[in-house]
């Protein structure tokens, strides 16, 4: 029998992935301070999930022979960004997002942000604490116009979401115009006719350099009065500074699973910001992602094992 001689780096236990291929040696790593194994030897390198980019990136530069990094995040403008990161590597090394695992839970978070900013759920949960009955009329999502921004994997799954919630009109934009069977998507370049329609504009990009600060004070002045801004994306394609002008003069509102800063540090006035809902950055972070991580893995691993083409490959370094 031959010995294996090279290692995958699983955040995951590899018992607990049905259908690993056999032909690796399977080192446990999760951002420990001590390595499982020589880097040296590692060929495939799961990153670790919700760990720090300088946690992500500190085996690299130890690691000539990798030849496939995946992520367990839909974005990879983390590692992207991070010292001692890609550069590091050798080329030809393939770098793989997490497409599809966190879409369901993401486009679920968005729609949870939107009901309970228009229905008034935070003003209820607070009013609650204080034994108050705050009863009246609220919003409805019903017959409100929307625009996604985004319209990938998750962009497209948030529209599913909505059809049975009777919205008026959904306008969709991603970087390139494109035609899908819920009718067009238009590019970036719309932005500025599209944006004043929307009563909902739900933020799911990407973080490139064409979206970074994307929602700025320009953007978010061409939104109608009243209208609800959505952002589960990444935080810095919102210009927190613009935003904050805007729910401080009472004009918009925001529901925001991810911030810029992040985390948001004690004493920002995001926090406290008048029409502002904060959840922490958890639309990946539900219990559908785990089982769907590791589904992944194993299909990665097994096309890998096969020498055919690992799926979701975002770059190629070199």
């Amino acid at each position: 029998m031959t010995a294996k001689t090279e290692d995958v780096w699983l955040p995951f236990p590899a018992e607990e992935i049905p259908a690993l291929p056999d032909s690796f040696r399977y080192r446990r790593w999760d951002g420990e301070d001590a390595f499982p194994a020589d880097p040296a030897d590692c060929v495939f390198y799961v990153a670790p999930y919700m760990k720090s980019p300088q946690v992500t990136v500190r085996p690299l530069a130890a690691m000539p022979a990798l030849r496939v990094v995946q992520t367990l995040t839909a974005g990879i403008d983390d590692l992207l960004g991070a010292r001692g990161g890609l550069d590091a590597l050798p080329a030809g090394v393939r770098l793989c997002n997490a497409a599809g695992v966190h879409t369901a839970s993401t486009a679920e978070l968005a729609l949870t942000l939107v009901l309970s900013a228009l229905r008034g759920i935070p003003g209820m949960v607070r009013g609650q604490d204080r034994e108050e009955w705050r009863s009246g009329f609220y919003e409805a999502l019903a017959d409100k116009s929307i625009l996604i921004i985004g319209y990938g994997s998750i962009g497209s799954a948030v529209e599913d979401r909505l059809v049975p919630f009777e919205c008026g009109p959904v306008a969709r934009v991603a970087r390139t115009a494109r035609t899908t069977a819920r009718g067009p998507v238009h590019a970036l370049p719309e932005l500025p006719r599209l944006l004043p329609q929307a009563d909902v504009v739900i933020l799911t990009t990407p973080l490139t350099d064409a979206t970074r600060g994307l929602a700025g004070a320009e953007f978010l002045g061409r939104m109608k009065d009243g209208a609800l801004l959505v952002n589960v994306a990444r935080g810095p394609v919102v210009d927190t500074a613009a935003l904050l002008a805007e729910v401080g003069s009472g004009r918009l509102r925001a529901a925001l699973d991810v911030t810029d800063p992040e985390p948001l540090p004690a004493g920002h006035p995001l926090w406290h910001a008048p029409n502002v809902l904060i959840t922490p950055h958890v639309g990946g972070s539900s219990s559908a992602f785990e089982p769907r991580a590791k589904r992944l893995l194993a299909r990665q691993l097994s096309r890998f094992a096969a020498g055919e083409p690992v799926e979701h490959t975002v770059l190629v370094t070199g």
